[in-house]
Order: C-alpha cells, then sequence, then structure tokens
C-alpha cells in the first residue's frame, strides 16, 4: 500500500475522488464509522452555513461540492444542507467514484524507518505516505474550564426540540451558540449567550473570523423575539448549587442556569491523536510545510479544516478543498507516477488547486 487516508468526511471523499481521476489505485481509506459520520451527528436542525448553489457553468463551483462536476444544490434542491443531506452526498461520491473505503480505527500510529504503521482494530497496514483527514468534530472540547464537564456540549444535542425547560445559557457565542439560540428562541425559550469575545461585534471579512451571514441573519431573528440576552464576559468556572448551575464569569459576577448549560466552545482539532509527528503552535494549530506536510515528519500531510498557513485558516469546505490537489500531486511526484496533467488543469480552472496563498488576505473596502 502507498497511500493510507484516515477519514471518509469531505477531506478523505474529496483526496480519494482526485486520486481515481489520477488513475491511481493504491491507496485506502479508513473510516471507523460511516461515510460522513460527523454529519449525521449534527443537531437535526444544523445546516451547512456556507450556501450551495449551482454555477458551474459560469465558472463558478457550489461552494459545498468536492469535485468540479456535482454541486449539493442541484442534487439536493437546497442552499443550506443538514448534516444528515451532506453524508448523502458523500456516500453518493464515494459509491460514484467506487472509493476504496475500510471500516476501521486507528488507534496507533508509528513512524518506522521510511513507512507508517497503523494500528486499527482490525489490522495493521504499512504505507510510506499517510494523509490524516479526520476534521474535528469528533472531539469536542469538554474541558476549557473549571466544572466545564457539568454542561451539555452542543455537539451531544440530537435535537433542540429534546430539551426541556424554559430558560437556557450557552457558553460560546459563535456558530455553534448562535445556532443553539437561534432554535431555543424559536421554541419559545429565554436564552442567555455568554460569550468572552462577543463575535457577534466583530467586522472581519473573514467569515473564518467573524459570524457567517447567515448566522448573522438569524442572530437578529433570535434577537427580535425578545428572548435573547447577550453578555461579552468569559465562564471561568461552573458549579452545582442544588438544581441550579453557578457560572462564575471573568468580571467577578455569577450567573444562575436553572436548566443545564449548553457548551458551545468548539472542538478540538482530531489531528491530536497523532500529536508527536506534528510540532504545534500554541498547541492548537500543527505547524505544517507549503504542500500541508508535517514540518518534523516527512511523508505524513493534514487535509481539512485544522490547516492553517500564517494568518489563512482552511476551516471551511470551499477553502480547504483547495488543498486536495497541492497534497495529491506532491505524493504522485514523489512515487513517479505518470498521471494526466489535464486533470490538475480542470482542478486549478475550477478553483480547486491552490498553490500560492499569496492571494488569501481577506480584505472588504465595502
Amino acid at each position: 500500500m502507498k497511500l493510507v487516508i484516515v477519514g471518509a468526511g469531505p477531506s478523505g471523499i474529496g483526496l480519494g475522488i482526485l486520486l481515481k481521476k489520477m488513475n491511481f489505485e493504491d491507496f485506502v481509506i479508513l473510516e471507523k464509522e460511516e461515510i460522513g459520520a460527523s454529519f449525521r451527528k449534527w443537531p437535526k436542525e444544523m445546516k451547512l452555513i456556507t450556501p450551495s448553489f449551482t454555477g458551474h457553468g459560469f465558472g463558478m463551483l457550489d461552494l459545498n461540492a468536492l469535485t468540479p462536476e456535482t454541486s449539493p444544490a442541484f442534487t439536493f434542491g437546497k442552499e443550506h444542507l443538514t448534516g444528515n443531506e451532506y453524508a448523502d452526498y458523500l456516500q453518493l461520491l464515494a459509491h460514484h467514484y467506487k472509493l476504496p473505503i475500510k471500516k476501521a480505527y486507528v488507534d496507533k500510529v508509528v513512524k518506522d524507518n521510511n513507512k507508517f504503521l497503523l494500528y486499527t482494530d482490525k489490522q495493521m497496514i504499512e504505507a510510506p505516505f499517510l494523509v490524516w483527514a479526520t476534521g474535528e468534530y469528533q472531539t469536542p472540547n469538554l474541558k476549557p474550564f473549571e466544572g466545564a464537564e457539568l454542561a451539555l456540549h452542543n455537539s451531544l444535542v440530537k435535537s433542540w426540540d429534546n430539551l426541556q425547560g424554559d430558560e437556557f445559557t450557552v457558553i460560546g457565542g459563535y456558530e455553534s451558540g448562535i445556532d443553539a439560540a437561534y432554535h431555543l428562541t424559536a421554541n419559545e425559550k429565554n436564552v442567555t449567550v455568554i460569550s468572552r469575545s462577543a463575535p457577534w461585534d466583530n467586522v472581519e471579512a473573514d467569515p473564518s473570523k467573524s459570524l457567517s451571514p447567515f448566522t448573522k441573519e438569524r442572530l437578529e431573528i433570535a434577537d427580535e423575539t425578545g428572548r435573547l440576552e447577550l453578555l461579552d464576559v468569559e465562564v471561568l468556572k461552573i458549579s452545582k448549587r442544588d438544581d441550579d448551575y453557578v457560572l462564575y464569569l471573568s468580571d467577578g459576577t455569577t450567573h444562575v442556569s436553572k436548566t443545564r448549560p449548553i457548551l458551545a466552545a468548539g472542538f478540538i482539532p482530531g489531528v491530536k491523536q497523532i500529536y508527536s509527528l506534528f510540532e504545534w503552535e500554541n498547541e492548537q494549530s500543527p505547524k505544517l510545510t507549503d504542500k500541508d506536510e508535517s514540518t518534523i515528519t516527512a511523508g505524513v500531510f493534514l487535509a481539512g479544516p485544522n490547516v492553517r498557513h500564517q494568518q489563512v485558516i482552511f476551516c471551511y469546505i470551499y477553502k480547504f478543498r483547495q488543498r486536495f490537489a497541492v497534497i495529491v500531486k506532491e505524493i504522485l511526484d514523489r512515487t513517479n507516477f505518470q498521471y494526466p496533467t489535464e486533470i490538475f488543469d480542470l482542478y486549478r480552472k475550477n478553483n480547486l488547486f491552490l498553490d500560492d496563498l499569496s492571494c488569501c488576505e481577506v480584505n472588504c473596502e465595502c
């Protein structure tokens, strides 16, 4: 085996499709659950915040598409897909392109000379190249502060309709936190959102650093209900007092929640499962070469929302899909594999081959 890809989400599927287009067959995709499993774990009401629209004929690829020939908007007739719908899209792609996906849980990865040894619950697999494409939804940040285990992480909510009570506290004001507030207020619940950085006031043009337009619009709808309160302060600790939850805040005050607080504190990079194979910056971002390869372990590449290059954050599908071709070309060149160059030309034409990061500063004058 020449290459192992870990994860059958957007990154693993997108990489696998490109390899197939290049006539490269000597690879396998390992997935511990099912294709697109993370998307199926979203709350029932959660949707992609990036809009899908079919504009292929005018050189504008659907923001959530993984290939130049497909469009989730066309397939499902929707602009914002649910998690289950996007997982269905991934399964359609895997079936159509006959991707070699095997169900296996990777327990440990060891670099032995010029090969990676992947120890799974099924067998040990050897390969000179490894692409880690696990994303992060499977690794929620459950302990960002003392007592956080008393809260309910938003990724563990099956549906906002299931929560009992009239008043809720949401910790975290980014996309997931506002999504929770929107659905809870729609269910006629009173909601307090507590966030230390007030992302609702952020005017950054890059949606990786500020709320998306989709979320801002829904925030306005939630605010108009009169049932939403936004607090710009940090939660330091949670404790239990009888049946109440007491939140200790950075301004010296406390906030009492009658219901279990909702923790929307984000996720831990899934690549931390192979932490030792990477250098790390601030314990959050693995350091990468300009080919998305580890700076300390040759042959291991990172794909997906954890990819960072200086100030450029590739946390959305339409961003990180542009790096698949960079990784694939590097691996194929090193193996001296003869591939059809016109495929890379097609990807570049469709903004799916970003190898010049100097173009990625996000500014807006209007």
